[in-house]
C-alpha cells in the first residue's frame, strides 16, 4: 500500500512562550488518535513549533483506509427463524438494516449475527474532516475570540498549510482556507513562500530563517550561547525554564553579549540575576571559579545585523532594572533584618489568622518543639529558634517588594550582613525549600527544623478555615508542602511525631485528623515508586512517625519477596482475625494448659524482647527476620487448641495472648493488607 508523508501548520499572532509545550503535546495526542480512531496507518507523528506556527508532520500516512470487518448481533435464533428454519420478519429486518442477504446470517450463541464488511475509504478524502477537527480540538487556559467569528483559538488564525504528499488538503477553519502557502520569519523572510511537497517543510522554512524544529532550535540556542560566553571568557549560566521559555519566543535565535557596570557586582549574585533572567530573560555569565561576571547573553530573534544596536537596547534595559535592584539594596540597609520585622504586624498572614508577625512568633514555638522532639544539638536549637524569628522580615523590604522571587534569599544576604550566624542565615533562605518539584531540600539541621515549622503552620492553619483541598483545587499548594515535610524528614532520616508538632500549632483535635488524613495521601504518593500498594497499607495506619513508615515499607517490600512470607502471613492474619474479640491483654500463665499455646506463649515472651528492642531502633529489617519464628507456634497453637473454649476464663486468656502477640506484629505492618 502506498503512503504519503503529511504536514498541517496552523499560523497565529504569537502564542505565549509557557502555553507551548502544552499545546505541541495535546497536538500530538489528538493526531495520534484521530488516526487511529480513522484506521488509518501511520509512521512517525511529530510535533514543530515556534512563537507563530503549531505543525504536524507525520511520515507514512497510508493512502487507503483499512477495511473492517464486525460482526452485529442480532435477535436470538429463536426469533429470526420459524418453525421451518426460514428467516422470520425479525431477521428480515436486522438483515435489512446491516445491509446484508439474510440467507447471509450466522446462528451462534443462541443469537443471529451479520458480518459487516465496510472497505476503506480513500485517506486524501477523509482528512478533509480529520484535520479541521484536529485543530478544533486543541484546549487552552485562555481563548481568544476575533473579528464577528464564533470560533475560539489561543491566538488568532492566520494561514494553515495542509499537504498530504504534494496534495493540498482542502478546508476551511474560522474562515481560513487551507492551502500551500506559509510564511516566513517577521523581518528576514520574504513573507509568504510555499511549500512544494510535506517533506520539503523544515527545509523550506529554514530558507525563509524559521527554524521550525524545536529541538533543533534548542541545540542551537544552546551553541550560540555557549559559544559567546566563551568569547567572553566565561560559562553561561543556562537554567532548563528560561531555556525552555526563550525557545518558543525566536524562530532564528542569534545570541550575543551585553555588559553591565561592575559596580552592580556588590549587590548579592541573586539580586542581578533575578532581574536579568527572570525578568529580562538574559542568561547570566560567570568565571569559571563561578564568580558573577558583569556580563549577560541574550537570544535575539533575527540575524546577525546590527547586533551592536540591540545590544545596546538591552544593556539600556537591564541598567533600569539594576539601579532599580541598588536603590531598594540601600534603603534595605538603613535597618537591620530584625527592624525590619516589625512591620510584618501590618502584614495579614490569612483572613482571621492574624498577622506575619505573629505567624513567626509560633515558627519559633513550633521550631523549638521539634528541636526538642528530636533532641538536636543545643547551638542547632538556638539557631533554629532565630532564623523562625527572622525568616519573613525580608517579605517588607523593598528588595522582596520589587522582586518577589527573592523572598528568603535576601533574608539570607541581609542576615548574612548583619553578622547572624551562617546556620541562621542559611536557614531563613532554606525554609522555603522544596519552592517547587524537583527543587532542592534544605540541608542545614536549622533550615529543616524551620521548613517543617512553616509548612505544618500553612497546613494546619489553611484547614481551620476549611479550606482543605479537593480535587485539582489546591489554591495554597499545601500538597506541596506536605510533598515537602515528607521528603525533608526522609531525607533527614528524623523520626518525629507529626501529630504532637500538629497539636502545638492548632490545639484543634478535629483539624489534627484531616491533617493526619492529608499526610497520609501525601506519604503514599512518596512511596508509591517503591513499593506495591498493599505494602503501602500495610504500614500506612500510623503516619505519626514518617520516617518510620518509610522503613517499614522498604522493609516489608523485602519481605514479601522472600521464601516462607507467604506462609508467615497466613499464621499472623490467623491471629489478628481472633486477636479483635479480645477484651485485654492480661495473660495469666497457670491458665496455659495445653502444650501448644504453652509453647507459643514461651516464644512469644522470648521473640517480643528481641523485637521491641529492634522497632526502638527503627530495625524492621532486623524485626522482620525475628518474627516469621512465630509461624509454626502459632500454626501449631491453632491445630492444637480450641480458641473459643466454653470456660470463659480460658477462652479470654487464649484471646488476650492472640491478643498481644497482634500488638507487637502491627508496630511493624497490618499483614492482612498484604495480597498473597
Amino acid at each position: 500500500m502506498s503512503k504519503r508523508e503529511l504536514l498541517l501548520e496552523i499560523g497565529t499572532e504569537e502564542i505565549p512562550a509557557h502555553a507551548m509545550p502544552n499545546i505541541l503535546s495535546q497536538l500530538k495526542t489528538l493526531a495520534e488518535n484521530a488516526f487511529k480512531e480513522s484506521r488509518i496507518g501511520v509512521g512517525e507523528v511529530k510535533t514543530l513549533g515556534t512563537p507563530r506556527r503549531l505543525a504536524l508532520l507525520i511520515k507514512d500516512v497510508e493512502e487507503q483506509q483499512a477495511d473492517i470487518s464486525e460482526e452485529k448481533r442480532g435477535p436470538s435464533a429463536k426469533i429470526a427463524f420459524d418453525a421451518e428454519g426460514k428467516p422470520s420478519k425479525a431477521a428480515i429486518g436486522f438483515a435489512r438494516g446491516q445491509k446484508v442477504d439474510p440467507a447471509d446470517l450466522v446462528t451462534k450463541d443462541g443469537y443471529v449475527y451479520a458480518i459487516v464488511h465496510e472497505k476503506g475509504h480513500a485517506v486524501d478524502e477523509l482528512l478533509k474532516s480529520i484535520l479541521p477537527k484536529i485543530i478544533c480540538d486543541l484546549n487552552f487556559p485562555n481563548n481568544m475570540r476575533w473579528g464577528e467569528l464564533d470560533f475560539k483559538f489561543i491566538r488568532p488564525l492566520r494561514w494553515i498549510v495542509a499537504l498530504f504528499g504534494d496534495e493540498i488538503v482542502p478546508f476551511e477553519v474560522a474562515k481560513v482556507q487551507s492551502g500551500r502557502k506559509s510564511r516566513g520569519h517577521r523581518f528576514l523572510g520574504d513573507g509568504e513562500f510555499e511549500i512544494a511537497k510535506a517533506a520539503d517543510y523544515v527545509a523550506d522554512c529554514e530558507k525563509e530563517f524559521v527554524i521550525v524544529d524545536q529541538e533543533q532550535r534548542r541545540s542551537m540556542i544552546i551553541a550560540e550561547i555557549e559559544a559567546v560566553a566563551k568569547e567572553c571568557g566565561g560559562k553561561a549560566e543556562i537554567t532548563d525554564d528560561l531555556l525552555e521559555e526563550v525557545l518558543y519566543l525566536v524562530e532564528y535565535p542569534t545570541a550575543l553579549a551585553g555588559k553591565f557596570d561592575t559596580e552592580y557586582l556588590k549587590l548579592p549574585a541573586e539580586a542581578v540575576i533575578t532581574p536579568m533572567r527572570d525578568h529580562q530573560r538574559y542568561f547570566p555569565v560567570k568565571t569559571f571559579e563561578g564568580e558573577l561576571m558583569p556580563l549577560f547573553i541574550t537570544i535575539r530573534n533575527g540575524g546577525r545585523e546590527y547586533l551592536d544596536i540591540v545590544q545596546h537596547g538591552n544593556e539600556r534595559v537591564l541598567k533600569a532594572r539594576l539601579e532599580d535592584a541598588q536603590f531598594f539594596f540601600n534603603e534595605d540597609r538603613k535597618k537591620s533584618l530584625e527592624q525590619h520585622r516589625d512591620k510584618l504586624k501590618t502584614v495579614v498572614f490569612q483572613e482571621g489568622l492574624g498577622s506575619i508577625y505573629e505567624k513567626t512568633e509560633r515558627l519559633e514555638k513550633l521550631a523549638e518543639v521539634i528541636a526538642d522532639s528530636l533532641k538536636v544539638d543545643s547551638k542547632d536549637k538556638e539557631h533554629a529558634i532565630r532564623a523562625a524569628q527572622l525568616s519573613k522580615a525580608d517579605l517588607v523590604t523593598g528588595m522582596v517588594t520589587e522582586f518577589t522571587e527573592l523572598q528568603g534569599v535576601m533574608g539570607r544576604e541581609y542576615a548574612k550582613l548583619d553578622g547572624e550566624d551562617s546556620a541562621v542565615f542559611m536557614a531563613i533562605d532554606e525554609h522555603y525549600m522544596p519552592r517547587f518539584a524537583g527543587d532542592s531540600q534544605p540541608k542545614t539541621t536549622a533550615g529543616r527544623i524551620v521548613s517543617l515549622a512553616d509548612k505544618i503552620d500553612n497546613i494546619v492553619a489553611t484547614f481551620s478555615r476549611g479550606l482543605v483541598p479537593t480535587g485539582s483545587q489546591d489554591p495554597f499548594a499545601l500538597r506541596r508542602q506536605a510533598l515537602g515535610i515528607v521528603n525533608t524528614i526522609i531525607e533527614a532520616k528524623w523520626s518525629l511525631s507529626l501529630s504532637k508538632i500538629v497539636d502545638v500549632a492548632m490545639d484543634l483535635l478535629k483539624i489534627t485528623d484531616e491533617v493526619g488524613r492529608f499526610m497520609r495521601l501525601r506519604i503514599k504518593n512518596v512511596l508509591s515508586d517503591s513499593a506495591r500498594y498493599d505494602v503501602i497499607d500495610a504500614v500506612i495506619d500510623d503516619v505519626d512517625d514518617i520516617y518510620s513508615v518509610t522503613l517499614k515499607a522498604a522493609a516489608l517490600a523485602d519481605f514479601v519477596k522472600t521464601a516462607d512470607s507467604t506462609k508467615t502471613i497466613q499464621s499472623f492474619v490467623r491471629v489478628s482475625n481472633l486477636a479483635n474479640k479480645a477484651y485485654s491483654t492480661d495473660i495469666k500463665a497457670n491458665l496455659l494448659t495445653v502444650d501448644a499455646e504453652v509453647a507459643l506463649y514461651k516464644a512469644f515472651e522470648a521473640i517480643k524482647v528481641v523485637a521491641e528492642e529492634l522497632i526502638n531502633k527503627c530495625d524492621y529489617v532486623g524485626t522482620l527476620e525475628a518474627l516469621p519464628k512465630l509461624s509454626t507456634p502459632i500454626d501449631s497453637f491453632f491445630d492444637s487448641v480450641m480458641v473459643m473454649d466454653d470456660d470463659l476464663k480460658i477462652r479470654s486468656n487464649r484471646l488476650a495472648l492472640l491478643k498481644s502477640i497482634d500488638n507487637l506484629l502491627s508496630q511493624v505492618a497490618t499483614f492482612g493488607k498484604i495480597v498473597l
